[in-house]
């Protein structure tokens, strides 16, 4: 299953071969990508300010439309960081993705994760994605969002090269901590949007299932049995799908998503944009 993750996806394919040339040091492709992009809810802390067209690369599925926007603003090669009024609007899954994909064109396997962080808002864990890679001897995550202004701002206390475990909290080990009783749904979502949730759990279980299956979507992409705000979950068919993205083998996993319910199709609604639009060819 491992290989699996160490060839790109419909949303990681390289752009022009210009990945191939980077380092496969996690360290250091966190700090390419810091070179080129600027969260958008971080803009302020970097002198910038983003308007609605420089937004719209956060709405940017495939990574190689996201590479042709960078170099179309700067043409240097990746690894020479833009000055921040050069760098284009990006969200933690754009982070997320260039990492996964740069480390699967050098051949290592690596996978998005979709979860909760709780490293941004006490005592609340934040809508968040890291990149999960192949040591050689076990799965580490690496948030390649945080550069040193973040990390001093959070006062993040522990190497985000590998986040710890319950620091940040995969779908499925969220999801089965509210089950348990263990946290209230009301402690997972976005406090930019003041949404949180079971609902919120449930849909970041099924991006994070997607993304397993290499269909990193972006973090506002619905479809399927996916719930919105305040509506039912079907919490046996979570449970399920949560013990699949678990299990360390990811037996039954594709299997599971084939199901109607759960299975990405051609067309997913942007709810932030409020339109159906086409991620996949079939």
């Amino acid at each position: 299953m491992r290989d699996f993750f160490a060839s790109p996806g419909p949303m990681t394919g390289d752009h022009q071969g210009v990945l191939a040339g980077l380092t496969h040091d996690v360290a250091g492709l966190a700090a390419v990508g810091q070179g080129l992009m600027i969260h958008e809810f971080w803009a302020g802390a970097y002198g910038v300010t983003f308007d609605d067209h420089d937004r719209e690369t956060v709405h940017l599925r495939p990574l190689p439309r996201l590479l042709e926007r960078i170099l179309a603003v700067s043409p240097a090669p990746l690894t020479t960081p833009r000055p921040p009024e050069q760098r284009v609007a990006a969200n933690c899954r754009q982070f997320t993705v260039l990492m996964v994909a740069a480390l699967r064109a050098r051949g290592v396997p690596a996978r998005a994760r979709c979860g909760f962080g709780a490293y941004f808002t006490p005592r609340f864990f934040e809508d968040h994605w890291v990149c999960e890679y192949w040591t050689g001897e076990r799965w580490r995550l690496v948030d390649g969002q945080l550069d040193d202004t973040q990390l001093a701002t959070l006062r993040v206390d522990f190497d985000v090269t590998d986040v710890p475990r319950d620091a940040f909290l995969v779908a499925g080990d969220a999801w089965r901590r509210y089950r348990r009783g263990e946290a209230a749904g009301d402690r997972f979502g976005l406090t930019a949007t003041n949404e949180s949730g079971a609902w919120w759990i449930a849909g970041n279980l099924m991006r994070d299932a997607a993304a397993l299956t290499k269909i990193e979507l972006l973090p506002w992409d619905d479809w399927g049995a996916m719930p919105g705000p305040g509506e039912p979950v079907d919490e046996a068919l979570f449970d399920r799908l949560a013990d699949a993205t678990l299990d360390p083998s990811l037996t039954g996993l594709h299997e599971l998503m084939d199901d109607p319910r759960l299975r990405v199709p051609v067309a997913v609604r942007n709810a932030v944009r409020n339109r159906e639009e086409v991620v996949l060819t079939r």
